[in-house]
């Protein structure tokens, strides 16, 4: 899998932490930005025609998608063409 962030090679430790709660806020609807988290990093989607909507089939913004992928027709690396903005805080 690659990663793309605005941050330098091997950084991915200065990447922000957020919490779950912060993650579910940008489902979509409460704020513009639409995020979706993956393996303990966040992604950011707001760009993406498939998460227009704050959805992705049966599938919702806002949360944690790692158990959801195996049901997915597409493996991991779908999340290659989106920038990585964060870390979600365990």
């Amino acid at each position: 899998m690659i990663v793309t962030t605005d941050q330098p090679a091997g950084s991915m430790d200065n990447l922000p932490e957020y919490t779950r709660s912060h993650l579910a806020l940008r489902n979509g609807q409460d704020k513009p930005d639409i995020w979706v988290a993956l393996h303990g990093l966040i992604y950011d989607v707001t760009r993406s025609r498939l998460w227009r909507a704050g959805n992705h089939y049966e599938h919702w913004a806002g949360q944690d998608l790692t158990d959801e992928l195996k049901d997915a027709p597409h493996n991991e690396n779908v999340f290659d063409k989106f920038k990585v903005i964060g870390k979600l805080k365990s």
